[in-house]
């Protein structure tokens, strides 16, 4: 039976499917509300898949399933089963960081510790982003309410035995001395239970507590306590306030926030509790084929599940997933304090990501380069990845001196030694899109003689619809606009126009793929204008004519008055010069000075 034919038979039910090699081994795990649809889509036209895809179709040997009752329960196992199985294919996490966690004890009279391991019989609060942050929390909550900090096993029992000896956090007024009975097991554990609630987020329920407590003992003329009840407000106040965002709505809610790049995504994930954040976790995935963002989401959100266990109530998120759990409601918001604590969000996970990549461009630059074109590629629509780029802008003031430049890119790094100037000869006056078109075919012309092989994938003009359409104009004239691809890149809105679409694109402000558009397009601009801004100063405007070897002022004089400009000059054929100088040394080297466009 072939792999077409057992998924024939794939059910019309929730559930996990599995791929395996010729070797047996997983290569892919994917979750379903329809099996038998689902599976189907694989097996399309190969026109219809994206190359990962078909790649990944092209290595499917065996095919098997497993049925479950919802689409939350296929969603757990999924993830289980990547955890377990790796397969090659599937979306992986990357973060193999360990995060902090604040860990209180179990015990007769707990400690309160930094940990990044979790074992079994303690509790366990966060995991941390931050281990500065962290500490501090853990500093605070231990001064306040003078939680113990040393490792003796005390127990009732040990305190009436009096086995332990006052240390110096009793005499300095961090500890009450509970290992001398100073404090008794019930009234230090109701301080813990009250940095559990705290650590938990109810900072709300504990300031109005105190203040219940404040008010009392003011009206029973008990001033001290209620001083330093008022002062215990003060204190957890001032440390929420710069150390965690609050809301005024005193709201519970989590919030996952997705960004994507070519290859990989990135998540944060917030805990807000009694309208404080009081967790956030940043993690990262790779995407070894083309998921779509919903199925991502829904990866993120399985994953955190699976780490601190099951979700419920309201959840952020920027987008709806591709799944449904029980007792969670999610919410796109559009304004108020839910979309603040979401845009939050998305400027941590977009700071994993940029973080990510500024990392990855200085320890393996080569890596680097190779996404930044998949993911230039990818945004224009090409099947080929744009390796060889070249760019084209013209430079002129009010016509005089029009030149154009041509700048190249290889492996997304600049080609000096290919970059091209051009004067330009056969248009008179300030006329870009005839400029551009001269340029083009001057350009591609020359290359199709001496290297027809190394035509650029893709050709960036810098310039509007008009520029464009007479670019392409040389291209369609040379025969090759098959070839390669051409785009405009409109400065204004940084909108990239195509050819055949009467639209524009519109790329990611942030995207790798519109950043080396931008360095490309401005590298051309400045190195036109530098050669533009030379031809205008005034000992270059002179020496155009008498730095040539045999032409003094008098013959400089004779050429401009009868001929107008440089540039006609430059245009005339070496019969007619020579007629007019009489020389035919003279006239060739003329004009081999003035047409010689390939400065370097």
């Amino acid at each position: 039976m072939t792999v077409r034919d057992k998924i024939a038979l794939f059910p019309h039910s929730p559930g996990v499917y599995r791929y395996y090699d010729a070797g047996g081994n997983v290569i892919y795990v994917g979750k379903a509300k329809d099996l038998h649809k689902r599976v189907a889509q694989y097996f399309q036209p190969p026109e219809r898949l994206t190359v990962k895809t078909r790649v990944l179709v092209s290595k499917i040997a065996d095919a098997a399933y497993t049925v479950v009752d919802s689409e939350a329960d296929a969603l757990l196992l999924e993830n289980n089963l990547i955890k377990q199985l790796r397969p090659r294919y599937n979306i992986l996490l990357k973060d193999s960081k360990t995060y902090p966690w604040i860990c209180v004890t179990e015990e007769d009279f707990p400690r309160m510790y930094i940990t990044r391991r979790v074992v079994k019989g303690n509790r366990y609060f966060g995991p941390y982003s931050s281990a500065g942050y962290a500490r501090e929390l853990v500093d605070f909550l231990s001064e306040s309410y003078r939680i113990r900090s040393c490792g003796n096993r005390i127990t009732e029992e040990s305190v009436l035995e009096h086995k332990f000896r006052p240390c110096l956090e009793l005499h300095i007024s961090r500890c009450d001395g509970c290992c001398i009975g100073k404090i008794s097991k019930d009234e230090y554990n109701s301080r813990i239970d009250e940095v559990m609630s705290l650590l938990k987020g109810k900072v709300h329920d504990i300031i109005r507590h105190y203040k219940t407590l404040m008010q009392d003992a003011a009206s029973s003329l008990e001033f001290e306590k209620a001083e330093s009840y008022k002062q215990r407000i003060e204190a957890l106040q001032k440390h929420y306030s710069k150390s965690v965002v609050t809301s005024a709505a005193e709201t519970d809610m989590d919030v996952f926030s997705l960004v994507a790049d070519v290859g990989d995504a990135y998540g944060n994930f917030m805990r807000v509790r009694g309208g404080a954040i009081i967790q956030s976790l940043n993690l990262s995935f790779r995407l070894n084929i083309e998921e779509d963002r919903e199925s991502v989401l829904s990866e993120f959100i399985a994953e955190i599940e699976s780490r601190y266990g099951k979700l419920k109530g309201d959840i952020v998120v920027p987008f709806l997933p591709d799944v449904e759990l029980s007792g969670v409601r999610f919410i796109v918001p559009v304004r108020g304090d839910k979309l603040s604590v979401l845009e939050l969000s998305v400027k941590n996970a977009k700071e994993l990501r940029d973080a990510t990549v500024k990392q990855k461009e200085h320890t393996d630059p080569d890596s680097y380069r190779n996404s930044v074109m998949e993911a230039l590629g990818k945004a224009l629509g090409m099947n080929v990845l744009p390796r060889h780029i070249e760019c084209f802008d013209n430079s002129n003031i009010q016509g005089t001196n029009p030149v154009a430049s041509c700048v190249v890119f290889r492996d997304a790094k600049p080609s000096k030694k290919d970059y091209r100037k051009f004067k330009i000869k056969t248009v008179i006056g300030a006329n870009d899109y005839a400029s551009m078109r001269e340029v083009v075919t001057r350009r591609y012309s020359r290359m199709l003689v001496e290297a027809p092989d190394d035509l650029p994938e893709l050709v960036v003009i810098d310039g509007g619809r008009g520029q464009l359409e007479f670019a392409y104009k040389a291209l369609v004239e040379l025969g090759i606009e098959n070839r390669l691809t051409v785009i405009g890149l409109a400065k204004r809105m940084e909108e990239v126009i195509r050819v055949d679409d009467p639209y524009p694109l519109f790329i990611d402000r942030n995207s790798s793929a519109l950043k080396i558009l931008q360095q490309i397009r401005d590298e051309a601009h400045r190195f036109g204008i530098t050669f533009h801004r030379s031809l205008r100063s005034k000992g270059q405007i002179e020496s155009a004519l008498t730095r040539i070897k045999g032409v003094g002022e008098k013959t400089e004089q004779r050429l401009l008055i009868h001929y107008g400009s440089v540039p006609r000059i430059a245009a005339q054929s070496l019969e007619e010069l020579q007629s007019f100088l009489g020389r035919r040394d003279l006239a060739e080297r003329i004009l081999k000075e003035l047409n010689d466009d390939t400065e370097i």
